[in-house]
């Protein structure tokens, strides 16, 4: 890895630049999550968002789409014990036995057939184009294409198929998986950030709580891409009745103070907020002027 330049050199941004993206996860997971994440794209700090094309509010955020950058989390189990929702096409190797998809990972694996779950990975991107998104990357819900090979090589597959960036854990590492699989993308021109900070049950907005969380993020952001991932929803008896660990879903606070002051934290720092879909574009551009 010490050997490739950093991704905002690989894409043209000025030596030193440091580059920030800001992506909510669970877009289509609830009515909840849906009000958080058009919310905090609208009007708070992120600039990406992630949708979850199987599950069962994902047809109300195509309702609610307004041209944000979204991408697609790949999705191939199903951990909520409420809502459990399967493929959107036909695969067989990719359910439990209670109809849908997967809980666990091992199951997952033990399973799956690689060719259902090419296709099926395939579809989720197809069908959110079909609903009018403009996918602006990828990634792997609960790393199931990223921890094993022969998943990653899908994985890396459709991201180079359909020209777009990849959201790779910093947990991708060769003595934690067992292969290479970040030099595998780098040496196959694959798109993705540097360094990736999801902070899973903790989550970020701008109140006492949270205050030292962000600014510790930015303020100790190093060279090339960063994303920060978060998790926004609106508190609801429904968010609070489907998940255990709703209070990691807490609303942004979107009031203008709260966004000029982070804004003066980016601009302190000398950040520049970007999204996915620039990123994306950014390197078709290249790829076409190299053809």
């Amino acid at each position: 890895m010490e050997n490739y330049p950093l991704l905002t050199e690989r894409l043209g941004f000025p030596k030193g630049t440091k580059a920030l993206i800001i992506t909510c996860d669970c877009l289509g997971f609830c009515h909840s999550c849906n009000l958080g994440v058009y919310d905090v794209l609208r009007n708070g700090i992120a600039t990406s968002a992630r949708l979850i094309v199987p599950a069962p509010w994902s047809r109300d955020a195509v309702v609610r789409y307004r041209g944000e950058d979204v991408g697609i989390e790949l999705t191939l189990n199903s951990s909520n014990p409420i809502l459990h929702y399967g493929p959107v096409t036909q695969a067989p190797s990719l359910l439990d036995g209670q109809g849908g998809f997967p809980i666990t990972l091992e199951d997952l694996w033990e399973h799956a057939d690689l060719e259902e779950t090419r296709r099926e990975c395939k579809a989720q991107i197809e069908r959110a184009i079909y609903w009018g998104f403009d996918v602006s990357h990828i990634a792997s819900e609960l790393g199931a294409l990223v921890m094993r090979p022969e998943f990653f090589d899908i994985l890396l597959d459709i991201a180079l198929e359909f020209e777009l960036p990849i959201s790779l854990p910093d947990s991708l590492t060769e003595d934690k998986i067992g292969f290479p699989a970040k030099t595998l993308a780098l040496e196959e021109g694959a798109i993705f950030p540097d360094r990736v900070i999801d902070p899973f049950s903790r989550y970020v907005d701008f109140d006492p709580r949270s205050q030292d969380l962000i600014e510790e993020a930015i303020f100790s952001l190093e060279e090339g891409l960063t994303e920060l991932c978060i998790r926004p929803a609106e508190d609801t008896p429904e968010l609070r009745a489907i998940t255990p660990d709703w209070a990691t879903y807490v609303s942004q606070k979107t009031a203008s103070g709260e966004r000029r002051h982070f804004d003066h934290l980016l601009s302190r720092a000398n950040i520049t907020l970007i999204s996915y879909r620039e990123i994306r574009n950014r390197a078709r551009t290249i790829k076409n002027a190299g053809r």
